[in-house]
């Protein structure tokens, strides 16, 4: 039985809840604490903040202010899709790592949805590439990307409209996210979609991968973000209801808004270029 089997089987043999966390978002989330505790946080700036770290700090801020007091234990690994197979089973409370709307709404049966963390018209992506990838650095224009390729995946299906969207010579399917990066690593595909990392200087470095984002360039994306919580979990209902009551109390104070502000991810536009524009819709979030 694997490690992922054995947490799943014993997540209710003790007190303490086990989540399931990407090991890259761990380390950051950790490093960015520095044994302060979640509580304590109130300034999101600084090294080894990002857009999954700010969603972890605020999923448990508001989930203790709404009064949900259980402790949580992580299990760090490649968990992307798998953890939406838990969700469903019940097997894990919820996702620490926020989801698209419409990834959300496709797991309505299973899944509470929260109001949203990031508001539509509020991510912006950084267009990440080989650093010794020359071609990507000369892209400044929307008209220029029939010239370059990208790689993503359907089962994204905001990222993947959105790429979609560009005039793009190519636009590649790989469904993991980690194949995803080396692809772009080994420049068989000039660039991946990624949230801007302003404390890391905008470089991400896993298992021998080095990209960076374009200096001067996002992409908008076309959806809003929401935390997800399982029904078929013991505790769902529970935590739904305290996540709910916290993340208005959060929102009300304007916490949500500034800590994603603090971080970099919703960029400073006086610095940056936005590649594309939204299609008008009444429709969405």
């Amino acid at each position: 039985m694997s490690a992922l089997q054995c947490g799943a089987a014993h997540a209710f043999d003790n007190n303490k809840i086990q989540i399931y966390v990407r090991d890259d978002v761990y380390n950051d989330y950790k490093r960015f604490l520095n044994g302060r505790s979640v509580s304590e946080i109130s300034d999101f700036s600084g090294q080894y903040t990002r857009r999954d770290v700010v969603d972890m700090i605020l999923t448990q801020q508001a989930l203790r202010l709404g009064g949900f007091e259980k402790e949580f234990e992580y299990q760090t690994g490649n968990f992307n899709f798998t953890n939406t197979k838990l969700l469903q089973q019940g097997k894990l409370l919820l996702s620490m790592d926020s989801y698209w709307l419409e990834d959300a709404k496709a797991l309505e049966e299973f899944v509470y949805v929260s109001e949203p963390l990031i508001k539509r018209g509020q991510y912006f992506a950084g267009i990440f590439y080989a650093q010794d990838n020359e071609k990507v650095k000369l892209l400044s224009e929307f008209s220029q990307l029939v010239n370059y390729s990208s790689v993503s995946t359907p089962r994204w299906r905001t990222d993947w409209e959105t790429l979609h969207n560009l005039p793009l010579k190519k636009l590649y399917v790989e469904h993991e996210w980690i194949s995803q990066a080396r692809m772009v690593n080994m420049k068989w595909a000039d660039f991946m979609l990624m949230p801007l990392m302003p404390s890391l200087n905008n470089e991400f470095n896993l298992e021998g991968i080095k990209l960076i984002a374009h200096p001067k360039l996002v992409v908008l994306l076309d959806g809003s973000r929401h935390l997800v919580v399982s029904k078929k979990h013991p505790y769902g209902a529970m935590a739904f209801k305290a996540l709910a009551t916290g993340l208005a109390m959060l929102n009300e104070r304007g916490v949500i808004l500034k800590a994603y502000q603090q971080a970099g991810f919703i960029p400073d536009l006086n610095k940056y270029k936005v590649l594309n524009q939204l299609p008008e819709t009444n429709t969405k979030k």
